[in-house]
């Protein structure tokens, strides 16, 4: 990509007419010139200014999301509003979920967009801690519109089984059992419905 703007803005240098003078005292002003005018080019080839997407910026654009921020804010506003199975509280409320806490990854090979979600259980033995892992799950991959790996983790450090609940919470044939359980699948349905 840097090879082609730089080729772009020789071109329009050599069509503008930059031959050079020879003069010393000329080039550091017209190297000051140049420099102001790649920045100024460059500029016009932002997404921003109507330039065409590439790589990842194109995947999301393609999904609806202008780019990496809207995807993860809008997973944000979905999972704000999961109420915690003990207390009459949302996650957003007991700083379980936070805006920080997602990050949007390079896509697959396949073009799958990919979204590590991490959350803060309130307490290290939070015995909930799966439980608010499936929920997440649930609601984000019920809420978008399109195919996404999620990738779902505890905080490092935050819980005491972090490793063994990262796990359950990111295996798909556990994911299924679980929502197979009604009691289970009701408890998720509560905490995930959005309020009327």
């Amino acid at each position: 990509m840097l090879s082609y703007i730089k080729r772009k803005l020789s071109e329009s240098d050599s069509v503008a007419g930059g031959s050079g003078s020879g003069n010393t005292n000329s080039n550091s002003s017209n190297s000051t010139t140049a420099a102001a005018e790649i920045v100024r080019k460059t500029s016009q080839m932002s997404l921003d200014n109507g330039g065409v997407a590439y790589g990842e910026d194109a995947l999301l654009h393609e999904l609806g999301y202008r780019n990496a921020t809207d995807l993860q804010e809008t997973i944000y506003d979905l999972l704000r509003t999961i109420r915690d199975p003990e207390k009459p509280c949302t996650l957003e409320d007991l700083n379980v979920i936070y805006e920080d806490g997602i990050f949007v990854m390079p896509p697959t090979r396949s073009n799958v967009s990919v979204v590590r979600i991490e959350f803060n259980p309130t307490v290290p033995h939070c015995s909930l801690a799966t439980l608010i892992g499936l929920c997440i799950r649930i609601k984000v991959e019920r809420s978008l519109p399109h195919n996404i790996k999620l990738d779902i983790y505890i905080k490092k450090g935050a819980h005491q089984t972090e490793e063994e609940i990262n796990k359950q919470i990111n295996d798909k044939e556990r994911i299924a059992a679980a929502m197979e359980n009604p009691n289970l699948s009701e408890l998720v349905e509560n905490c995930i419905k959005d309020e009327e």
